[in-house]
């Protein structure tokens, strides 16, 4: 089957590696610049691509009448999608006489959208997944295919979550292509579906007024982009010390703040121009008080 591939991150990779010997090219997003000094960097995908001698198409928009056109010349008999950041039209779906699949991180239809990973955390969902689907032109609206299960443990953090859903989802495509002519596609119930929108800014500003398990979840489903005053917050675990909201108090190198409901161990943090520290090491060059979240 001659298969054009499209994804952008690492987490693609995995489905890519999968599928390799039948990809006739890949499509993925421009190179961005990225670090200080702003030096454009090609995605994942691009430098897995171009190490296999596989061809690489990127377009700054898959819609354009163009790049339709280049991609259908490649006359192929499936594009496969796996977080690829840009919506298919309708044009570039009729092109595949096999049609597109899409390998979602979520059980469909429950977190459509850009960040299922993170929100499957940060709502406190006790399993995930991911699904494989046949597209259409909506927002992961399209028919079913398969689902595989993935357990999101009381402590997990999300780059251990996105390896398992990484692994599941190449192992749930290479199941879906054996079995394409065989699986009976299923309608998504649309009343069941939940949104996992694009992450913002103000996503991982931490409410300490707010109970310590949503603030927990928050924690790991963000993994470095939660923040208190100034501070990134990394790592924490529920504990059992009386403090108000945002109150903090250290106990043998040992770093508690107040919330809502409970109280957190703060067990890693990153102070501002400082890097990532466990709180031991961070406590013994801490200078004070209880004012750490407001004078940051």
């Amino acid at each position: 089957m001659r298969i054009i591939f499209m994804g952008t991150p690492d987490f693609a990779l995995p489905a890519l590696d999968a599928v390799k010997s039948d990809v006739v090219a890949v499509v993925t997003q421009p190179d961005r610049p990225k670090g200080r000094g702003h030096k454009l960097q090609p995605p994942p995908v691009k430098v897995f691509a171009l190490e296999n001698d596989l061809p690489v198409l990127q377009p700054v928009k898959v819609r354009a009448p163009e790049v339709i056109a280049q991609i259908a010349d490649f006359k192929p008999d499936l594009i496969v999608v796996v977080a690829f950041g840009q919506i298919l039209p309708q044009a570039l779906l009729d092109v595949p006489r096999h049609g597109c699949i899409n390998v979602h991180a979520s059980l469909l239809p429950r977190y459509r959208g850009a960040a299922p990973i993170e929100w499957s955390i940060i709502r406190g969902e006790t399993v995930t997944g991911v699904t494989t689907m046949l597209m259409n032109a909506g927002l992961d609206t399209g028919d079913m295919l398969l689902k595989r299960e993935v357990p999101i443990g009381d402590e997990m953090i999300l780059p251990e979550l996105r390896e398992q859903l990484m692994t599941a989802g190449a192992e749930l495509l290479t199941e879906t292509l054996d079995k394409l002519d065989t699986i009976q596609p299923v309608k998504q119930d649309d009343s069941l579906s939940t949104y996992a929108p694009l992450l913002k800014k103000n996503t991982g500003l931490i409410d300490w007024l707010r109970p310590a398990r949503e603030i927990h979840n928050l924690v790991r489903g963000l993994y470095g982009s939660a923040r208190a005053g100034n501070f990134k917050i990394w790592r924490t675990r529920l504990a059992d010390v009386d403090l108000a909201p945002a109150q903090i108090k250290i106990v043998n190198q040992k770093l508690f703040v107040g919330t809502g409901d409970g109280s957190l161990e703060v067990l890693e943090i990153q102070a501002p121009n400082s890097r990532r520290l466990n709180a031991g090491d961070f406590l013994r060059g801490y200078k004070g008080g209880d004012d750490l979240w407001t004078n940051a």
